[in-house]
């Protein structure tokens, strides 16, 4: 049996079969809350599996297929192993949840291994010089990343609601693990922070006067609160400039900034700062945990701060430490 996981002309029977597997996906992965990222990717990745199998159908195939794809994934493709792995989850969602088969062999393909790299940290000097070359939205959601510990996504998803200027501190929804969280609010951000709020609610009160200003809200909340997603509160901390169509439901709103602009903007303020060590926003979070140890902070602080299961994930920061509180003295310099 021939599978057709591209558009083109194919038959009434098969595209509907093509059209129902990848509905199933997004149905089964939008149940499970899965993020819009994940979604995208996961279509992706079960049309490449397909794709490389001679467009036949899933259940036609076994272990020795998967391994092969994973295989030429790594040994054609060079990918990561973090990126092997996606596709190995994406494969076995799609046999366990989807087609609902569970199969001996799904237990014993084997991972790629990861490797344990030391995270890329800024120096406090560093930092400054490369927020000092950036300006604007880009120039408050930078700082707010290095000052807080969000991850990118955190950070470009944050809602009014959930910054408390009062008592300097922000809530953290369904971070990673669908966990919530409180970190800090830099005091020295609070004005400009105040200033992208204010500007929010202006946009807000356009967007409601011409009939539209609704965002999107999670789960089933648009039920529960049906007035919830017009109100200012809900509202993203950092919006987009435009309404745009939401391909959930097809529905016009205002959904949260690009992340993709912080991450050009970091790499223009990084050349112009001359620091010759790549820079991410992920950077900006290794900074923040890396440079709260070398104060002084407990290591199960930190750990709280950025959300870690684990106090092993935030322990890899002591790593990188070459000062401060038990740091290690090179017998040269003795």
């Amino acid at each position: 049996m021939e599978y057709q996981p591209e558009d083109g002309a194919v038959s009434d029977g098969v595209s509907a079969a093509r059209r129902g597997l990848l509905e199933e996906v997004e149905r089964r992965l939008r149940v499970g809350h899965y993020s819009i990222r994940t979604e995208r990717a996961y279509v992706g990745w079960i049309r490449r599996f397909i794709a490389a199998n001679g467009r036949r159908h899933p259940r036609e195939l076994g272990v020795v297929q998967v391994e092969a794809f994973l295989t030429q994934l790594a040994v054609e493709g060079k990918v990561a192993a973090s990126t092997q792995n996606q596709a190995l989850s994406t494969v076995l969602f799609l046999y366990r949840e989807v087609l609902g088969l569970k199969l001996a062999w799904m237990e014993d393909v084997v991972r790629a291994k990861r490797p344990q790299r030391v995270p890329t940290v800024l120096s406090q000097t560093e930092v400054r010089a490369l927020l000092a070359h950036m300006d604007g939205r880009m120039a408050v959601l930078a700082r707010l990343l290095y000052g807080s510990g969000m991850r990118l996504m955190e950070g470009v998803r944050l809602r009014v609601k959930d910054v408390d200027f009062a008592r300097n501190e922000i809530t953290v929804r369904e971070g990673k693990g669908g966990k919530d969280r409180r970190t800090v609010l830099p005091a020295s951000l609070v004005p400009a922070l105040q200033a992208e709020v204010e500007r929010v609610q202006v946009l807000h009160a356009q967007d409601l006067a011409r009939g539209a200003g609704e965002v999107w809200l999670p789960h089933a909340l648009s039920r529960k609160y049906p007035n919830a997603a017009r109100e200012l509160g809900w509202q993203y901390a950092f919006p987009a400039r435009a309404i745009s169509l939401d391909p959930r439901d097809g529905r016009w709103r205002r959904h949260h900034i690009d992340e993709a602009m912080l991450s050009r903007a970091l790499k223009r303020a990084r050349v112009a700062a001359a620091i010759v060590k790549p820079v991410s926003a992920h950077t900006l979070r290794h900074s923040f945990a890396t440079h709260l140890i070398e104060s002084g902070y407990n290591i199960r602080t930190v750990q709280e701060l950025l959300g870690h299961k684990d106090v092993a994930t935030t322990q890899i920061y002591t790593h990188v430490l070459n000062r401060g509180a038990g740091a290690v003295l090179s017998p040269l310099d003795r």
